[in-house]
């Protein structure tokens, strides 16, 4: 399983220049929320991913797939946002 401040760093180098914050729940469950440092204007918060299953480099390279495709779908939604 990936530390919480690997998948933060990751994340953020991936999403740059937006900034990550990663948390767990009681029920071992991961919320990441990207936004941006200066402003605060959140871009995207996705919750109840299993802890579990970020046990790989594939595994996070497909959570990070997964959050660019819900990233730009939250684009398509709002485009005088871009």
């Amino acid at each position: 399983m990936i530390h919480l401040a690997q998948l933060r760093a990751l994340l953020e180098q991936h999403f740059s220049p937006c900034a990550c914050e990663c948390s767990v729940s009681g029920e071992n469950s991961v919320t990441v929320k990207l936004y941006h440092p200066a402003s605060g204007e959140v871009d995207l918060v996705v919750s109840g991913l299993k802890v579990t299953s970020l046990n790989s480099p594939q595994a996070v390279a497909s959570l990070i797939e997964e959050l660019r495709y819900e990233l730009q779908s939250n684009r398509l939604h709002h485009p005088g946002d871009e």
